[in-house]
């Protein structure tokens, strides 16, 4: 089973974490970690700590000569800021030079603070940043590496930053780096000069912008996830692993968000056999790519809704100071006009995590060669299966 645990602060001296279940023998590089950790910092609209923020990737255990071993993999992310913070995020007993008491509405800070007993906001922001998820990608670094060995490819862009929308196809795995060459990683390029107005005009302003990203997963195999229990259906699995992106507040599968409207008629995937492939296959992915909480071997289709983001860089967002309790106006930290660009990586991140887990649950393994070996015989099989073979007497 693959499971994954994050530690550490946005500002505090590093990022760690800790991936179990991993088959032994995948190829891991330092390098390809830092490549997917480069992709978290692009899109137009980030603030200045993205261009002289350096992720250096330190592999801590289960990767020996390049490949994994079978045992735990622990990934270290150093913040290179620490020297500046090292006095103010000391884990040594002490005291800050400044507690932050006027929290900002949308984010963590007075739930948390209220949650915990903090006095001090900071004890809150720094474990809520979106930061945390630079140690996510590193894990679905892995679990994308794993899933490329089984077929699999995950690919996100931008359909939606502030109040444009974008159109035309679907990017596929190739488009990948057109997409990542777009300034928002917006596949559509009409689309994509009116995104980059909208975050100039938001930035002019001190306001920040929302967005959504569509994640796209090729070729996933059939029959990943499960019907039997609530907790293993794959649409809810990738809506939970989705929601928990920082400031995403609504996650939709295939088009689900429109199905409501729609009638019976015209609200499924029907399905069709090909007789020279010996599959079924799906013309549309309107259930994204999911039926009764398992894959149907069709192209898997989620969509993360991402809110404005709740630092300004113009705070005019009235709050109440905790301490005096007097109307006040949110404190601001360095923020990004917009966010969304770089949360569709997360997103793909997220996505290929749950794959990957439920690859594993599927096929099993201790060795990438034996997990492999797993599906392809799965795959045979549905050739010969009840559904799958011609009836008796049939053609």
């Amino acid at each position: 089973m693959l499971r994954y645990l994050t530690a550490g602060e946005s500002h505090g001296k590093a990022l760690v974490v800790v991936v179990e279940g991993l088959p032994a023998g995948l190829p891991v590089t330092v390098e390809e970690i830092q490549a997917e950790l480069g992709r978290r910092r692009l899109g137009f609209g980030r603030g200045p700590r993205m261009r002289f923020e350096v992720d250096e990737v330190t592999l801590v255990g289960g990767i020996r000569h390049g490949r994994t071993l079978g045992s735990p993999v622990a990934v270290e992310i150093a913040n290179t800021e620490w020297p500046k913070w090292e006095e103010e995020m000391s884990p040594h007993p002490g005291a800050p030079s400044k507690v932050l008491t006027a929290p900002r509405p949308g984010h963590a800070d007075l739930a948390g603070m209220q949650k915990y007993g903090f006095a001090d906001a900071r004890d809150v922001l720094e474990r809520a940043s979106a930061r945390e998820t630079a140690a996510r990608v590193a894990a679905g670094c892995l679990a994308k590496a794993l899933l490329a060995h089984l077929g699999v490819s995950v690919v996100s862009h931008v359909v939606g930053l502030g109040p444009v929308r974008a159109g035309g196809r679907r990017p596929e795995p190739v488009d990948l780096e057109q997409v990542d060459a777009s300034s928002v990683r917006c596949f559509d390029p009409d689309a994509e000069r009116e995104m980059v107005a909208a975050i100039k005009a938001a930035a002019k302003e001190g306001d920040s912008l929302g967005g959504v990203v569509e994640v796209l997963a090729y070729d996933v195999p059939v029959g990943l996830g499960s019907h039997v229990h609530w907790d293993r259906r794959l649409d809810a699995l990738l809506a939970q692993a989705l929601m928990s992106i920082q400031a995403v507040k609504f996650v939709e599968i295939g088009e689900g968000a429109d199905t409501p409207a729609r009638r019976g008629s015209e609200a499924h995937d029907a399905i069709s056999w090909d007789e020279g492939a010996g599959e079924y296959r799906r013309a549309t992915a309107r259930a994204g790519g999911i039926e009764g909480g398992m894959s149907t071997g069709g192209l898997v289709v989620a969509r993360a809704g991402m809110k404005p983001l709740a630092t300004l860089n113009r705070p005019v967002l009235a709050t109440v100071d905790t301490a005096t309790k007097e109307s006040t106006v949110s404190f601001k930290e360095r923020t990004d006009v917009t966010a969304v660009p770089a949360m569709g990586v997360v997103a793909e991140t997220m996505t290929a995590l749950v794959l990957a887990a439920e690859a594993l649950r599927k096929f099993g393994g201790d060795s990438l060669d034996e997990v492999v070996r797993n599906r392809d015989g799965f795959l045979a099989s549905l050739r010969t299966s009840p559904s799958s073979a011609p009836a008796a007497g049939g053609g």
